[in-house]
């Protein structure tokens, strides 16, 4: 089964967006969580921080055994990596697509005006943005999206909260194996040369003709990566167990805690 697999949605969105992930990745024997952060999906109407944002993907590590890769999209990616720099030894590697872009610029430009005009709106943009996905999503990608609904009303406070995050201090501070993934027609892919210089462990992935929603775009595409990531991991995982099985220490490359 190889090691579990954690996956965190992006902004407005909900566990439901890993839909493909979760059917693909399950069908090869792997087990996979979706969780929903606060403010989301199942947890409309609590507050977001990213403190607690972190502690809904280490209670999701936990329970699938402790360790796990992490996967995290746009929002979720930047969970993600503020996850593994507080708790690399509970994260055994760390996949993070569409945000390799520093908060305070890109969410601050990109989201936060559009964001408050939405709020303006009676029905606090919830139309606009199920149109938008509807229109740019193909073969029930939408679907998958829209079937955990879609949390407009949290993303002031969301962007709020994230923007003040220092993602490559916490990108730099994780040992681990990491693979940043952006679609090739991203906006958020601003920054990616800085944020794959502070890994001590990167790759970077560009996957052609897919925009932001790179898992979506091309779901095959990106489950396939995800697989072989978790493959890495595993690997990995073999011999950090016979390292501590034999009374040695796991080195940095194995993702033991710095």
């Amino acid at each position: 089964m190889g090691v579990p697999i954690v996956l965190v949605h992006g902004l407005r969105l909900s566990g439901s967006m890993w839909r493909p992930q979760v059917e693909l990745l399950s069908a090869q024997g792997r087990r996979v969580v979706a969780p929903d952060l606060p403010g989301h999906g199942s947890r409309r109407g609590e507050a977001f921080s990213l403190g607690r944002a972190v502690d809904t993907v280490l209670g999701a590590i936990d329970g699938v055994g402790g360790r796990a890769l992490v996967v995290g999209l746009s929002l979720g990616g930047f969970v993600s990596i503020a996850t593994a720099g507080a708790a690399p030894g509970r994260v055994a590697g760390l996949v993070a697509a569409s945000c390799t872009a520093k908060p305070a610029q890109s969410l601050a430009q990109l989201y936060r005006i559009p964001s408050v005009l939405m709020e303006r709106l009676p029905d606090k943009g919830a139309a606009v943005n199920e149109r938008f996905h509807r229109l740019t999503l193909r073969d029930g990608a939408a679907d998958a999206v829209l079937d955990g609904g879609l949390a407009v009303e949290a993303a002031t406070a969301v962007i709020d909260a994230v923007s003040d995050m220092d993602a490559l201090s916490a990108l730099s501070a994780y040992p681990g194996p990491v693979w940043l993934i952006n679609g090739s027609r991203d906006h958020m892919r601003i920054h990616e040369k800085q944020f794959f210089d502070a890994c001590a462990d990167g790759r970077l992935v560009n996957v052609p003709r897919a925009g932001h929603m790179v898992s979506l775009d091309q779901p095959v595409n990106f489950s396939r990566i995800v697989g072989d990531a978790a493959d890495v991991v595993s690997a990995r995982e073999a011999v950090r167990a016979q390292v501590e099985a034999s009374g040695g220490e796991p080195g940095p490359a194995l993702g033991a805690e710095g």
